[in-house]
């Protein structure tokens, strides 16, 4: 990239640069960064509307505040690009979400002006009221300034914060970043509220003309000045902000620097909880992104003249695990008319696109809720419906309490669809599914399975949702092994796993994709190689039959080792007085950077020749030699 381009961002050395330009400069910087952002994201890929959309916002508090020692709190971080490009990170930019390079949200770790690691939505509120509650206990002078969206102020932990933050009279201001999309747009009666008459803009043109006029009348204006919070209370959604304490502001253009900067000096300047209420269009200044939010809410490397280009693959890949559930969902509601879908707000990301258009009825968008999608499938299957909750390992974290004392309790038939499970590449570690099969397997009434390929995928989501109980299905984000798929929905047998390899002295326990890095190994060793499909119930005769004839199990799987799959044959070996030796393989007591998937796969020794290693290692240390390689026999699905 050519500084030439961009004279007065690449004067930007420091954070007090900024706040000594004139207006007229501010927009200059403005236009330069918009322009930056669409040239450095469309050359590393990465999140690009939502960042188009805060280029305003973020000079603007850049002028207005003194950061870092003013705290600024992105909420989730996809919209951060422009607040790192400001401090400090300009010239790195191009290396976000690349190993090694810049995180893809904000992290205490890598800048002083990333006052909190964020990743999960609607963290903001409360940690501004933490930071900010914290100021005043030790005597500080600061503003904290937490940026919610209106897609992540639809979780209620954002008003658990409000409330909360509202009582106690925080030095807090949150802005309220309104643009009608979190990924998916927005659903739910929030986002109806936020959106009156135009997400308020004609209101606040038709207040500022009006009181133009009537204050060439001062009788007049005393007296409808009176009604005017009345009159606010029927457009805009003042009331509520309100009535948990904080001071109303807005709504404003989020793209009008002038007037922005302008009211954040306003707010700058008062105490207590304060309120600002912006409109800004996600993909802002690229048309494009404009005319299509959720396709350019993240992208790949692309043409900035051209755009993102549909290139259809000379020979067709496998489908992903979540086009094999997207599939298999629709599938499985033609065949029974009590199947719903639920998501919280992860309609495109979960496969759920096609089953929202072919059943409207039967689909359910609750919102960045996670809490509430799992209690609402509760609920329903209370009622004889048969929900298929689809979500992500990462955000499933977010409704544990709801699973075990909602779901799992009663004994409901709930199936959990769990998408990027295992290690997910560039999202890093807020994004990764490393520890579902540790915080799911201890929950009694759950069945727990994790597929080795897409065919057993699809297999397992009938097992599940024909389960008489809750039940859970984890799969990663990648594609699959070009299994031809068997189109039927016939579940499996319950707790039998697959002996893939039939061989000697050692026999390799995978669970899930990982099995496909290890039929090499099984053959070089000739290893006995189990798909073992089931972590909860484990295939115990299975188990028992491979103990009397081999000398060492070694488990693996793409899950924490710490309380995982191969934990649960280790507590059931302990509990059947099995003294073999186990070695486990797993991810490592650490949390993965982001990377591309085989960097980070190679980083947390999950790669197919780290394998290898510790599967040597393993046979050494506990004395034994590799069997000599023999032919080897493949076995069928065992029964």
């Amino acid at each position: 990239m050519n500084p030439d381009h961009y004279p007065l961002l690449f004067s930007i050395e420091k954070t007090d640069d900024i706040r000594r330009l004139s207006m007229d400069e501010l927009q200059q910087l403005a236009d330069e960064l918009r322009a930056f952002l669409i040239e450095s994201v469309s050359r590393s890929g990465g999140h690009f509307g939502a960042n188009l959309g805060c280029v305003e916002l973020t000079v603007a508090l850049q002028h207005v505040f003194e950061t870092p020692h003013d705290r600024i709190i992105w909420d989730v971080g996809h919209q951060a690009y422009p607040h790192k490009i400001l401090t400090g990170r300009r010239d790195r930019i191009h290396t976000i979400k690349q190993k090694d390079g810049l995180s893809p949200f904000p992290k205490r770790s890598e800048s002083e002006h990333d006052a909190f690691g964020v990743g999960h939505s609607s963290t903001s509120v409360s940690a501004g009221v933490g930071m900010a509650l914290a100021s005043e206990l030790l005597g500080q002078s600061r503003k904290v300034i937490s940026i919610i969206g209106d897609g992540a102020i639809t979780a209620g932990m954002a008003y658990e914060a409000l409330n909360h933050g509202g009582e106690l009279d925080p030095n807090l201001l949150v802005i309220l970043n309104e643009n009608q999309m979190s990924i998916s747009p927005n659903v739910g009666g929030m986002t109806r509220m936020l959106g009156r008459l135009v997400a308020g803009n004609h209101y606040t043109q038709l207040r500022e003309r009006t009181k133009k006029l009537m204050k060439r009348d001062t009788h007049l204006w005393r007296f409808m000045s009176r009604w005017e919070e009345h009159v606010k209370g029927m457009f805009v959604p003042s009331t509520l902000f309100e009535e948990l304490g904080f001071n109303y502001f807005g709504p404003i253009d989020g793209h009008d620097l002038p007037h922005l900067v302008r009211s954040l000096q306003t707010l700058q300047s008062l105490e207590g909880p304060q309120f600002l209420h912006i409109i800004t269009q996600k993909g802002k200044g690229y048309a494009p992104a404009e005319t299509d939010p959720v396709r350019y809410h993240a992208v790949t490397p692309f043409e900035p003249k051209i755009g993102m280009q549909s290139i259809k693959p000379e020979t067709s890949p496998p489908p992903t695990f979540t086009e094999v559930f997207s599939q298999w969902v629709c599938d499985m509601a033609e065949a029974d008319p009590n199947l719903v879908a639920i998501t919280p707000a992860m309609r495109e990301g979960s496969g759920l696109v096609a089953f929202s258009e072919r059943f409207p009825e039967r689909y359910f968008d609750v919102g960045i809720a996670e809490q509430h999608a799992v209690t609402l499938a509760a609920g329903m299957a209370c009622e004889g419906i048969r929900p298929v909750v689809a979500i992500y390992s990462t955000f499933l974290q977010r409704a544990y309490d709801q699973l075990i004392h909602d779901v799992a309790i009663q004994n409901l038939p709930v199936t959990f669809a769990i998408d990027r499970a295992g290690l997910v590449g560039p999202d890093g570690p807020t994004h990764a599914g490393s520890f579902d099969l540790s915080y799911l397997r201890c929950v009694p009434n759950l069945l727990i399975m994790a597929p080795s390929d897409e065919n057993e995928c699809r297999a397992m989501l009938t097992t599940a949702h024909q389960h008489d109980g809750p039940a859970a299905v984890r799969y990663p984000r990648e594609r699959g092994t070009g299994v031809g798929i068997d189109t039927s929905l016939e579940p499996l047998p319950i707790a039998k796993a697959r002996v893939v390899r039939e061989g000697r002295k050692v026999a390799l326990l995978a669970f899930g994709t990982i099995l496909q890095s290890c039929h090499a190994i099984a053959e070089a060793l000739d290893a006995t190689l189990v798909d073992m499909r089931f972590i909860k119930p484990l295939d115990e005769t299975l188990l028992s039959q491979l103990a009397q004839d081999h000398e060492l199990f070694i488990s693996l799987e793409e899950n924490a080792v710490a309380g995982g799959a191969g934990t649960a044959v280790s507590e059931w070996m302990s509990q059947n007085g099995l003294v073999l030796p186990l070695a486990q393989i797993g991810l490592p007591d650490r949390f993965i950077e982001h990377a591309s998937r085989p960097q980070i796969l190679a980083d947390a020794g999950l790669d197919e020749a780290s394998i290898r290693k510790q599967v040597l290692d393993a046979i050494k240390r506990f004395g034994l030699r590799p069997a000599p390689v023999e032919p080897a026999q493949t076995l069928g699905h065992r029964a």
